[in-house]
């Protein structure tokens, strides 16, 4: 008997549920007895960190090879990641990559000033694509609404393997994270796991 597969080509807006498991790149919600793999941003994680249930907006990201769910807390994160991804050079994963590395806020503040050297301290943007990001979204964000763009009793070694976990799903090489993690760990201002995984990112 042949296997029947069914591909779902629906966009799925959002997603409202338990939030089962987190980790700062991932999160499972139990949309009535379903559970959602979702892709998250390390912005995305500090609002729900502390919450067992929510609700997230969500793009399915389908690629030849795989079909992804990414999720935000807020709308205008998914507005911002939809804007990155449309630059020629920036995919998924970098996206995410910088809502992990700055505020929503920081970004299109950055993009709008034509701050190329602050767009490229993040991990995976050099040059030609921070120029890319300021030349391409420049006028479509300043076309935005305000609204849209003003969008610790864990023990040290946990949190820094929370922290490696992170940056390894994020698709950096173990290595080079835990390098990063390591430059961070001489400065005694990190207090926690957002703040943490944020720095490690600025010293890839």
């Amino acid at each position: 008997m042949k296997a029947i597969f069914l591909v779902f080509t629906g966009m799925i807006a959002f997603l409202r549920g338990i939030y089962v498991n987190k980790s700062p790149a991932q999160v499972i919600v139990d949309v009535n007895g379903v559970g959602y793999e979702v892709q998250i941003s390390l912005n995305t994680y500090s609002f729900i960190s502390d919450k067992d249930k929510g609700q997230l907006f969500t793009y399915l990201h389908i690629t030849e090879n795989a079909e992804t769910l990414f999720g935000f807390f807020e709308q205008a994160e998914k507005e911002l990641f939809l804007q990155l991804i449309s630059v020629s050079g920036v995919g998924a994963s970098t996206a995410r990559m910088m809502l992990s590395g700055m505020k929503t806020d920081e970004i299109i503040k950055a993009i709008l000033q034509g701050n190329a050297k602050l767009l490229e301290s993040i991990k995976g943007i050099g040059r030609k694509t921070a120029e890319r990001l300021i030349l391409e979204l420049k006028d479509k964000l300043g076309k935005l609404p305000a609204g849209a763009i003003n969008a610790g009793g864990i023990a040290i070694n946990s949190i820094e393997q929370d922290a490696l976990n992170a940056l390894v799903a994020l698709g950096i090489a173990k290595p080079v994270a835990e390098l990063a993690l390591k430059k961070v760990n001489r400065s005694n201002d990190i207090l926690n796991l957002e703040e943490l995984i944020k720095t490690a990112l600025k010293n890839l």
